[in-house]
């Protein structure tokens, strides 16, 4: 499998036999990984190559800098905004970044750290085992946008810390730390930050020394309440691209520029 055409993607092997591939998302200001049309399309297109390559029995999924991911590009949320075409090419790309982890035969590990928000996000909490330093703050910004929180909200949070607590953070954009991502089963384990990637690395290569039909069997059946959820995550997803269209996301993408509170209109 060759992965020199992944531009927003550092892509190398590690462990025996280079079966753990440790997939990074590229910081290219510098401070967060940010989801622009590339980095998009790439991050739900590598889950296929990942379950193609015989060679790869367990992926790590990390961030660059100061974080795990920084959330969309407002330019791409601009052109969402404004241009048909674009959006409907982004939703599904938001469609199959969800189904293209869940799909994925090979277990996949997240080491969130800093800010983990967007697209970044969506894989980092679908992944099988996602473990956080205690000092991350998880963010679902979606109503913040001005948008609906489709993407892997629907699916995923519920399931994970209860309807009530998916509730509380969703529809208020409420930070959660990596520790108290752990307490309510965000996330599977929080850790110190300079042992999160020991950490993540150590249960990559457990993963990838065990039982490989047995693990990816597992996997499969569990993410069959993931699968029976898609009707869901569709709705939700459906429900955010048609807010794309609509006046709140103008004034949410403003209000990020400006660095002010958002001045959403009365429904």
């Amino acid at each position: 499998m060759n992965y020199d055409r992944y531009q927003t993607l550092r892509i190398t092997r590690r462990g025996a036999e280079g079966a753990v591939l440790d997939i990074q998302m590229i910081a290219a200001n510098g401070k967060l990984p940010t989801a622009g049309h590339a980095g998009h399309r790439e991050l739900a297109e590598i889950w296929r190559d990942v379950a193609d390559d015989d060679t790869v029995r367990c992926a790590v999924l990390r961030g660059e800098g100061q974080g795990f991911s920084g959330g969309g590009d407002l330019a791409l949320v601009q052109d969402m905004a404004t241009d048909f075409e674009v959006r409907s090419r982004v939703w599904k790309e938001a469609r199959d970044l969800v189904y293209n982890v869940v799909n994925c035969d090979k277990p996949i590990v997240s080491a969130l750290h800093g800010p983990a928000v967007g697209a970044g996000l969506v894989a980092g909490l679908l992944a099988d085992i996602p473990i956080a330093a205690r000092t991350a703050r998880i963010v679902d910004g979606h109503t913040r946008l001005g948008v609906a929180a489709g993407d892997h909200a629907a699916i995923v949070w519920p399931l994970l810390c209860g309807m009530a607590k998916a509730k509380y953070h969703l529809l208020l954009c409420e930070p959660v730390s990596g520790e108290e991502a752990e307490r309510i089963g965000l996330v599977a384990l929080a850790v110190d930050e300079d042992q999160l990637l020991p950490k993540a690395y150590e249960v990559a290569d457990r993963l990838a020394a065990g039982s490989q039909t047995a693990i990816r069997w597992t996997k499969y059946a569990l993410n069959n309440w993931l699968r029976q959820a898609g009707p869901a995550f569709d709705t939700s997803l459906a429900l955010e691209f048609m807010g794309f269209a609509g006046p709140d996301v103008r004034e949410g993408v403003a209000s990020l520029r400006e660095k002010r509170p958002p001045r959403f209109p009365a429904a």
